[in-house]
């Protein structure tokens, strides 16, 4: 079967090493670089036969992930970052080219491959960034922003590099060729920016309205992969011109269905790539060559973060952000194995430093999402150093914060609570590690600090020592624990209302101390249940129970030990037995053209009618002798005997009927 074995090699081969992995609980791309490794050329067993065809593959896989990325993060969204991401990645980029320059160096290679090597450095994987960033949940903070502004520059900083570096063997001819690509690329981005604009809304728009979801798919795939190819024919990247194509496909009306019908295919075509990867490791050199390897991955690593993060802070980002950036970027990335074999091929570096460069772009690889995630815990020893950093704030009154409200989270819930807690005047303060909501919140002018809640520093900023209620909207138990450790340490009488992301955690958030816990997701689908059981004409009361059943069957722990939820549980019970009911009088009903006194309805019925609507007009609490008439809508109240005795004698209906 050819290539086609080989495919299926691979994925079956990518599916159990990222199941494994999954259970280890790292990124499914460690699984995907494991799989290349074994079915790779070096280690024996069974091996890909058409390793070149698969690599073409991969190359998609590259450009769909460019060109989703693309989708994401559209150029207003990277305009707060436009600073760093220009001019700090020319500095970052010249300062680790020179940093690969000393190392090559201090490694015996001649200036040509150590400058070489420098380039081959100065580039940071997005793929393997965005991949950690997506698993970690960190996509939109203000530090993923920084760290991809400055990807994408680096990403176009590829294509001078792979025109200038090989003209290092015959120099005279390399400014001519460099204007030449130069001009090439302006032209295709303000081609893209006019396509963007004029064309390709309209051609979606087309396609939209045919409702074939497969066509649509169809359409955004040669969209991305065509106008890659364009650039490819025309001397530029391929990948470049993918990551165009999506940000100027984003500023479309349908940037958000593109992004959510690409994402599988790229997820398919990116698992090749990362197969690949792992496929060019030669376990081999890598043995006898560890010193060496290790002593470059060390350096770059190092190297690399602490640039990165001096570029962050001297642009002004403060706080966790230039560690996050330091630790998510200190790699090596794919571009440099394309640049790498331009290497190669024009004899501008030998096989040493192309192997070198690869193995420790490939271990690099896999220890960035073991390292980034390290971030917060570094933080955490930051702050326990450095406690009297400031912390940034917004809205805080002068007075201070007392007996107030502190939300650790300020996510959709957390918004919706400082909403409702502002409405009633009741004081309250957010605590938000994520910047873009940080900023949503001092916008909306709510008192809110920026920071980790699980510190206790940030706590303290917040005023947990006077604080009369925490509500930790956060779901992870592992946060939510030191969130509340800490709470408890500083102001151990303050209540505790937590999110739990399922019943599991009950028993561990009650030994941490919670007043209460509330599971969204159970929230959320008895309302959904109720309005389904409503719909389906059950009578309100019905519903009502079973609701308060699921309820009290789910927090049965928490309704054992508090009397004051357990009264109210009963009194909404109690309620729903004289639930108010609207009914509408049908023409065939006796009650029709009488007074309420003539028809007897309280003696009939056991009901009494509280209102009656007619037209756009409300008659609250009716005399006697106020006549009803075929089409009102009368208010009752009364027990679900008396209320379902009324609605047969008004509608010849149950009162489970919605009018």
């Amino acid at each position: 079967m050819g290539i086609a074995t080989d495919i299926i090699l691979i994925i079956v081969a990518a599916f159990f090493c990222g199941l494994l992995f999954q259970r280890l609980g790292q990124p499914l791309i460690l699984g995907y670089i494991l799989a290349g490794v074994i079915l790779g050329p070096h280690t024996g067993g069974v091996t890909i036969s058409n390793i070149h065809e698969i690599e073409l593959l991969a190359e998609i896989g590259i450009a769909l992930l460019l060109f989703a990325l693309g989708l994401e993060f559209s150029l207003k969204d990277l305009k707060p970052v436009k600073h760093v991401a220009v001019f700090g990645t020319t500095i970052q980029i010249t300062l680790t080219i020179s940093l690969g320059y000393l190392i090559g160096l201090v490694m015996g290679w001649d200036w040509k491959s150590s400058l070489w090597l420098g380039a081959l450095i100065s580039l940071s994987s997005t793929m393997v960034l965005l991949k950690t960033l997506m698993n970690q949940g960190w996509i939109g903070t203000l530090s993923s922003k920084v760290m991809i502004g400055m990807l994408i520059v680096q990403d176009l900083a590829v294509v001078p590099m792979m025109i200038i570096l090989p003209q290092l063997n015959d120099p005279s001819v390399g400014l001519p060729a460099l204007g030449i690509a130069a001009l090439k690329a302006a032209a295709f981005i303000a081609g893209m920016v006019l396509l963007g604009t004029r064309l390709l809304p309209r051609l979606l728009a087309h396609i939209a309205r045919l409702n074939s979801r497969e066509l649509f798919l169809l359409a955004i795939t040669a969209i991305g992969l065509g106008i890659g190819y364009a650039t490819h024919e025309v001397g530029l990247s391929f990948a470049f011109g993918a990551f165009v194509a999506g940000m100027v496909l984003s500023e479309s009306d349908y940037g958000h269905q593109a992004l959510s019908d690409i994402i599988p295919l790229r997820d398919l075509f990116g698992l090749l790539f990362f197969t690949t990867v792992g496929m060019l490791l030669d376990p081999e050199f890598l043995v006898s060559n560890y010193k060496s390897v290790l002593m470059l991955v060390l350096a770059v690593g190092i190297g690399k973060g602490l640039i990165f993060a001096g570029i962050s802070h001297l642009f002004g980002y403060r706080n966790v952000i230039p560690l996050a950036v330091g630790l998510g970027l200190f790699q090596i990335g794919e571009f440099s194995f394309v640049l790498a074999r331009v290497g190669v091929a024009t004899g501008s570096i030998g096989n040493e430093v192309y192997a070198s460069v690869l193995s420790a772009a490939i271990i690099t690889m896999v220890l960035t999402p073991l390292v980034s995630g390290q971030t917060a815990r570094l933080y955490s020893l930051k702050k326990r150093w450095f406690k009297r950093e400031a912390l940034e704030s917004s809205n805080i009154p002068d007075t201070g914060l007392s007996d107030h409200v502190v939300i650790a989270g300020g996510g959709q819930v957390g918004f919706q609570i400082a909403k409702a807690l502002g409405r009633l005047k009741l004081p309250f303060v957010i605590v938000e590690l994520d910047h873009r909501r940080f900023e949503q919140a001092r916008a909306a002018g709510m008192s809110v600090v920026y920071g980790d809640a699980g510190q206790e520093v940030v706590l303290e900023a917040a005023g947990i020592r006077e604080a009369r209620l925490l509500i930790m909207t956060v779901p992870g138990l592992a946060m939510g624990r030191a969130i509340i450790a800490h709470a408890r340490r500083i102001n151990n009488a303050v209540g505790i209302v937590a999110r739990a992301s399922g019943p599991d955690y009950f028993e561990a958030l009650k030994d941490l101390g919670v007043s209460e816990v509330v599971l969204p997701e159970f929230e959320a689908s008895l309302e959904m249940t109720r309005q389904a059981l409503l719909r389906l004409r059950i009578p309100a009361t019905e519903v009502q129970r079973h609701t308060d059943t699921a309820r009290q069957e789910l927090y049965a722990d928490w309704l054992r030990e508090d009397r004051d939820y357990r009264l109210l549980s009963q009194l909404r019970g109690a309620e729903a037995q004289f639930d108010l009911q609207w009914v509408r009088l049908i023409p065939e009903s006796p009650l029709a053209n009488k007074t309420i006194a003539e028809s007897n309805i309280r003696q009939r019925t056991g009901a009494s009618v509280v209102g009656v609507a007619r037209g756009e007009r409300l008659h609250p609490n009716p005399e006697a002798d106020f006549v009803l008439e075929p089409g009102d809508l009368i208010a009752i109240i009364g027990g679900d005997i008396h209320r379902d005795s009324f609605c047969h004698i008004a509608s010849e209906e149950s009162c489970g009927v919605n009018v």
